[in-house]
């Protein structure tokens, strides 16, 4: 079980004409603000290129995990770490040398994520687990916000969280959390959680932050 939960709510679901206030609405409760930087190639939907994604993360008064569903992420990831994001995540279905672009993050000074699309095994990603800093196990298939968790993934975050055993690694899940999903998902392991739908469409976003972590909190 995880003994330290985060809480990071995606800007997806957000209104991006006034991201900068949407923002402003929960970072006293979140540990960071999730970008999701999609390039309708990889997925099939656009939302920032490097500018825009740039201008957010300058601006932002936390921390900002990035990600990086996108094409030729070796090259893109590294840079978003020098922008100064706390995190990166790249996916291993787009990343042609996983190892070097995970050492490549961390040079640049950024923790170094590795996600795994739900029809991707975990055992695809084993040979990785000295190199990354957090493990992303996708509950929805990635490009849209407000789909439904998929709970046969859990199997999938309960293998991680084993295979992660003592080391230092985060295990985040994102797609579907809510305060329905996010106690089955912390019970597998998961201790960083992404929220978008469940957070933005509340009447009080930081409230339902809150709400999120305690009920992480209470089976963690």
């Amino acid at each position: 079980m995880a003994s330290h939960i985060r809480i990071t709510p995606s800007i997806l679901n957000a209104d991006l004409t006034q991201i900068n206030a949407e923002i402003a609405r929960i970072a006293s409760q979140s540990d960071l603000i999730h970008l999701d930087v999609m390039d309708n190639i990889f997925v099939p939907n656009f939302t920032f290129d490097f500018q825009a994604a740039s201008a957010i993360i300058k601006a932002c008064p936390i921390g900002i995990d990035a990600h990086l569903m996108v094409a030729d992420v070796d090259q893109i990831a590294p840079a978003y770490a020098e922008l100064g994001c706390e995190s990166v995540t790249i996916h291993a279905e787009a990343t042609r040398d996983i190892p070097g672009t995970l050492r490549a993050i961390r040079r640049a000074g950024a923790r170094a994520g590795l996600a795994l699309k739900p029809g991707t095994a975990i055992e695809d990603a084993a040979g990785f687990v000295n190199e990354v800093d957090m493990f992303l196990i996708m509950t929805v298939e990635p490009g849209f916000g407000g789909q439904k968790f998929m709970h046969e993934m859990m199997e999938k975050v309960r293998k991680t969280r084993a295979m992660i055993g003592e080391r230092d690694i985060w295990l985040q899940v994102d797609g579907g959390v809510s305060p329905e999903t996010i106690c089955e998902a912390a019970e597998a392991g998961a201790d960083v959680f992404v929220a978008g739908s469940a957070v933005f469409r509340a009447e009080d976003p930081a409230s339902m932050i809150a709400l999120l972590r305690n009920l992480a909190h209470s089976v963690s």
